[in-house]
């Protein structure tokens, strides 16, 4: 064997065990979950001054939705409520004329002139222009229900917490497969990622929205910042490593709506994963410092870092073909039994995580091909996701771009299994006519041409094809991973631009 093969089988089983590494601690995650009670209900008859943030920019489609579900909300004190409206489009008109229409709502249209700061800076300046003890934020796609601050806020009432965050729930769920991959996603990752991170003592985040923040925790976390992309995440960790606690209330929903689109679903993701790598530069290192428990500073490195995985996954794409080929030339056979435990390790762990998602959020198991459809999407998003984490290891901040929301929603029942409030009755009744998810407003997502995607789909159906001819069956079912994943989200791009360039 040449030093060269020797090279890439080393490095092409450094990124499988690293991989393997990142699957595995969901298992410890699903295993922690499972021995970690959830804490007591809470009670309080004191209701500081609160002031509902909500952060809007060119939301046409969606902007009355939420004024009125937020001018529904009840609290028994003092309540503001803030349009933080960076619009540069109809939505501010949208906004006036709401506001206008509604009566004895205590409710404020403020605009900055800039998008300074983007959502960071929106919030730090609704801030400075309140008295309130208590913040709540709701992002565009959001539909509060009526009790969600009667829930939440009751915890305030020990003076440690600085913020409490709600579960997520979905508006249209059953819009498509994408939507049903992301509410897998979403669901894992609130239900039992957060719930365990709390539960057991680690640091967890403030997901952007549907959370309520108390004003001396954003001040001792040194405020709002915009040099990540990921303002939320960035804040949360410098809150807890201020010394506040945070709360997370799995049984207390807030129901959005998904990305349609795989466009929006894409940047969303671009958007998350090249902010949580430029906040593990920013904060990993006073953590590593901080007089923390071992096993706050180990969950905290996974929680951060976490995307890498995405960077690994196109490593392992370039590597497994070569790899394959090597071993096949130099009948290194037994070794496929080490890659058949490692994928089978990793698959496992990733799919028990999703079906815990699923069981702790109140629902049923999944069905067997949205769950098989997990692997492929993550996979296939890989390498959009792998420029984000380049991208946030050697940028600060970056140009926010929204996520384009249709206003679709879908009869209660579809969100039939969930338990609380936040999914339940008077989520509105489907839109008479069914948007088009392709649809962008004018400074919005033009869906990409997946050129890295179909190159690589068709790369690994030429090899399927030729593994196959020479009955190489054992590699098969490995490289079928990454043909469908890559394959669709390249027919689903095409699609979009195709829709995108005939409108």
């Amino acid at each position: 064997m040449t030093p060269a093969e020797v090279a890439i089988l080393a490095l092409y089983y450094l990124v499988l065990s690293a991989l393997t590494v990142y699957s595995l601690h969901r298992f410890y995650l699903v295993r922690l979950r499972r021995r970690t009670p959830e804490p007591l209900r809470v009670t309080r008859d004191d209701f500081p001054p609160l002031t509902i943030q909500l952060p809007l920019y060119n939301e046409p489609n969606v902007a009355a939705r939420l004024i009125d579900a937020v001018a529904r909300i009840e609290y028994p004190g003092t309540l503001d409520i803030q349009v933080l409206d960076d619009s540069t489009d109809e939505t501010t008109r949208i906004i006036a004329e709401r506001i206008e229409s509604l009566h004895n709502v205590r409710i404020a249209h403020v605009r900055r002139g800039s998008r300074d700061g983007y959502k960071a800076g929106a919030l730090a300046y609704g801030m400075a222009h309140s008295a309130s003890e208590l913040f709540a934020v709701f992002d565009a796609d959001f539909v509060p229900p009526p009790d969600v601050l009667l829930r939440m806020v009751p915890h305030f009432a020990d003076p440690r917490v600085g913020m409490v965050q709600a579960r997520w729930t979905h508006l249209n769920r059953e819009r498509s497969l994408l939507t049903r991959v992301q509410a897998l996603f979403l669901d894992a990752h609130f239900a039992v990622e957060s719930a365990v991170r709390n539960f057991a003592g680690r640091f967890f985040n403030f997901n952007g929205t549907a959370g309520v923040w108390r004003r001396a925790a954003i001040g001792d976390a040194g405020g709002w910042s915009a040099s990540t992309l990921t303002e939320d995440l960035d804040l949360s960790y410098r809150a807890q490593l201020a010394g506040w606690q945070f709360v997370f209330l799995p049984d207390v929903e807030v129901a959005a709506e998904l990305p349609a689109a795989l466009s929006g679903f894409q940047e969303q993701q671009h958007r998350w994963a090249k902010g949580s790598i430029q906040t593990a530069r920013k904060v990993l290192p006073e953590i590593a410092r901080a007089p923390l428990r071992r096993a706050i500073k180990t969950e905290a490195a996974f929680h951060l870092t976490n995307n890498c995985a995405y960077l690994l996954s196109v490593l392992l794409a370039l590597l497994i073909v070569p790899a394959m080929v090597i071993r096949h030339r130099h009948e290194l056979l037994w070794s496929f039994v080490i890659d058949l435990v490692l994928y089978a390790a990793s698959t496992w762990s990733v799919l028990l995580f999703y079906i815990e998602g699923q069981r702790r959020a109140g629902r049923g198991r999944p069905p067997l091909r949205e769950l098989l459809a997990v692997l492929p999407v993550g996979v296939g998003m890989s390498i959009r996701n792998a420029s984000a984490v380049l991208e946030g290891l050697f940028e600060n901040g970056g140009h926010f771009r929204r996520t384009p929301k249709t206003g679709e929603q879908c009869h209660p029942e579809r969100e039939r299994g969930s338990r609380g409030s936040g999914g339940g009755t008077k989520l509105g009744q489907r839109s008479p006519a069914r948007p088009d998810p392709s649809t962008h407003a004018r400074d919005d997502i033009v869906p990409r041409i997946p050129w890295g995607e179909s190159v690589l789909a068709l790369f690994f159906a030429c090899v399927i094809v030729a593994f196959g001819g020479t009955r190489q069956w054992l590699s098969v079912p490995f490289l079928m991973i990454f043909a469908s994943g890559y394959g669709y989200v390249a027919a689903m791009a095409f699609h979009e631009r195709f829709l995108h360039f005939f409108r």
